[in-house]
């Protein structure tokens, strides 16, 4: 989870479970249009700037303030918080340290997901193939389903949507824009 550095790259802190993008980007939008107020700076001083070592696990904690048509339709129900890793013990008893991710480390820290929280959106970078991704805007349904498969997330491409909400928004719920799944395909004839 990092924010964009001064020139270029990035700098965040690391996430253990660092999540699919079907998993997180739902989580991350909803987080941004409600819990926090669509404000970008709130929410990376929350995620980035607030947390001593690092994160275990992003939890529904960042579904407060959602509709409950919308937190039902991304977790089904289930309720589980977010976790940090302060409770880390180190080999020579010392306070753990603050687990920073840049641009310059994060392929050396064997991650295979970036999510950096641009004004415009999330980029979303498959690290196993790329050192940029494409940018996910910040007005995206949170009920868009979202491709896992790495290789999809090219900086070269739109986002990969699988399937954009067809549902009406959630009283109180933004208008969203789905994310755009590529080029259109020609209407096939029968």
């Amino acid at each position: 989870m990092a924010r964009p550095a001064d020139g270029t790259g990035y700098s965040g802190i690391h996430v253990q479970l660092d999540g699919v993008p079907s998993h997180h980007l739902p989580l991350l939008l909803a987080a941004y249009q409600h819990k926090f107020g669509r404000d970008v700076e709130a929410m990376s001083h929350h995620l980035i700037d607030d947390v001593a070592v690092g994160w275990d696990e992003l939890g529904t904690d960042l579904l407060d303030d959602a509709p409950p048509a919308l937190v039902a339709a991304l977790t089904g129900g289930e309720r589980w918080p977010s976790r940090t890793l302060d409770h880390l013990i180190t080999p020579d008893g010392s306070p753990p340290v603050r687990m920073t991710v840049t641009d310059e480390i994060a392929g050396a820290q064997d991650m295979q997901w970036g999510y950096v929280l641009h004004q415009q959106g999330i980029e979303v970078i498959s690290l196993l193939h790329e050192d940029i991704g494409p940018v996910v805007d910040w007005a995206t349904d949170p009920r868009t389903a979202f491709s896992d498969h790495p290789a999809a997330w090219s900086s070269l491409t739109p986002a990969p949507a699988i399937r954009a909400s067809r549902s009406t928004p959630p009283q109180s719920a933004p208008a969203a824009s789905p994310a755009k799944a590529g080029a259109p395909r020609p209407a096939t004839r029968r």
